[in-house]
């Protein structure tokens, strides 16, 4: 009976198996969305596709070794890991190390390697936002308690708007609030956070020109098809395409050359023009198992830390899915935005199959 009972559980397999097959199923949808592109622009049509494989590889490694790392052992890493976070984001802005493309600086290069903090960031803050209501559980009650979380969500949303990258300003946000939700704050603190992010959301888009243009192209992306317009036109029309059943795989016409960013941000409009209406369900019910075993673990953690840390980090995966597909849809006004284990770039995937580890070792807690 003794050895039973020191006996750990089996942790959530189905999980780390739908996320490694996302990944690799990420892989595929890359080669098709970009061969064509990388083969002009680098005369390699595998060009995106080995990068993607190196971060699989990489990814799978951070989430074997994340199943095996204590979960509780992540709560005296909160500090070391925000600080991280607000120094890489810092670096952005250092000439020589940040990496500024199409008028934004959201990556910082060290040689040949280069990394988006941003998506580190979204993390570390999940990490240190559980560690800390964790630990001050009756803090919570009050608008002073709940300050240091406040204080440095706004700190990464300001370093990460300045990129400019108002997408991650909004994910980190949205995270922000929901944490301090599920800390089990009452509902006039929520209003106290609430209140002033809602105010914050358009006093955003107004301070920037390029904002207001996205948001007019938003609302009428006809009116300017050639300009701010053109990349929503050319995603509606590539899942406009895909109708029910798609066209089929690897034979998207959108992606040569016609939609911007076709490996990346708007990956899912080829895969909504290749697999078609039904596919994209069939993808989202994956999406949504993720999502579904991510908050069960967090409802079976009998441990507070355990709980909002599997929260949080199945909420960072959950609001970028949603962002992304709302953008791409235009739903909501164009925004650079990676969909989670599919879109081209390590620095998200490797990170967010970290945090597959991390769950499924919160799924082993006694």
């Amino acid at each position: 009976m003794k050895t039973l009972k020191n006996k750990k559980k089996a942790g959530d397999i189905p999980l780390l198996i739908c996320v490694f097959l996302m990944a690799c199923f990420g892989c595929l949808m890359i080669y098709s969305a970009s061969n064509y592109t990388a083969l002009v622009q680098y005369g390699d049509s595998l060009y995106f596709v080995k990068k993607q494989i190196i971060g699989v590889v990489l990814g799978a490694v951070a989430m074997v070794g994340a199943c095996f790392l204590p979960y509780k052992k992540l709560m005296k890493f909160r500090y070391p890991a925000i600080i991280i976070a607000v120094v890489l984001l810092a670096l952005v802005f250092v000439p020589g190390i940040g990496i500024t493309n199409y008028g934004a600086t959201r990556w910082i290069g060290f040689g040949g390697v280069t990394i988006q903090p941003s998506e580190i960031a979204k993390y570390a803050y999940a990490l240190f936002a559980a560690a800390y209501f964790a630990k001050n559980s009756e803090k919570v009650k009050t608008v002073k308690g709940v300050l240091p979380v406040l204080a440095v969500g706004v700190a990464l949303c300001l370093l990460i708007i300045i990129e400019p990258n108002m997408s991650i300003t909004m994910c980190v946000g949205l995270l922000m609030l929901a944490l301090v939700f599920l800390s089990g704050t009452n509902l006039k603190q929520l209003l106290v956070v609430l209140i002033p992010f809602i105010i914050a959301v358009p006093v955003l888009i107004i301070l920037e020109p390029y904002r207001l243009k996205r948001l007019s192209a938003f609302l009428d992306p006809w009116a300017s098809p050639k300009d701010e317009g053109y990349q929503l036109i050319q995603s509606l029309y590539a899942l406009g395409n895909g109708g029910l059943f798609g066209t089929g795989l690897f034979n998207s016409t959108q992606k040569y050359r016609f939609l911007p960013f076709a490996e990346s941000d708007f990956i899912l409009a080829i895969m909504g023009e290749e697999l078609g209406f039904i596919g994209l369900l069939i993808f989202f019910s994956f999406c949504g198992f993720i999502v579904y075993r991510g908050f069960k673990i967090a409802g079976k953690c009998q441990d507070r830390f355990g709980y909002l840390l599997a929260s949080g980090f199945t909420l960072v995966y959950g609001i970028q899915v949603v962002i992304n597909a709302l953008v791409v849809s235009g739903a909501i006004p164009p925004t650079g935005l990676p969909l989670p284990l599919i879109s081209s770039g390590n620095t998200s995937l490797i990170i967010t199959m970290a945090s597959a580890g991390v769950l499924y070792n919160v799924s082993r807690q006694d």
